[in-house]
Order: structure tokens, then sequence, then C-alpha cells
């Protein structure tokens, strides 16, 4: 499974937002509800239920376009 290497990470900012990151590179910035949302999900997950997380709110990862 291409999660197994943990590619995405999350930063909490202090204006609320969630900037998740792919390989190091940005990849989504959730603000309002969908912040509060993916954090409610995350915390406390297991890694590679965070990792799936990741994947799902940052879409778009299943088409190739992942340099």
């Amino acid at each position: 499974m291409p999660l197994d290497d943990r590619p995405f990470s999350y930063r909490r900012a202090k204006d609320e937002r969630v900037l998740i990151e792919w390989n190091g590179r940005r990849a989504a910035v959730l603000t309002g509800a969908k912040a509060r949302r993916f954090l409610a999900a995350v915390e406390g997950a297991d890694p590679d239920r965070a990792q799936l997380e990741m994947a799902r709110v940052t879409g778009n990862f299943k088409r190739g376009n992942e340099r």
C-alpha cells in the first residue's frame, strides 16, 4: 500500500487552519468547518487511519498527478 511510508503530514496553524502536506509539499489547506471535522477525525486516530483521512481530504491523488 502506498501509504505505508506515511507520505502525508498535517499542521494546525494559529489561525485555525489545517495545512496538509504530501512528501513535504503543501497538498491542501482546510479552514472552518472542514478543518474542525478533519481534526476530530484524526486526533486520537491510529497513524494508518490518519494517513487515509489526509489522502481523502486532499482528493485527486488517485489520478497519477502526485509528482
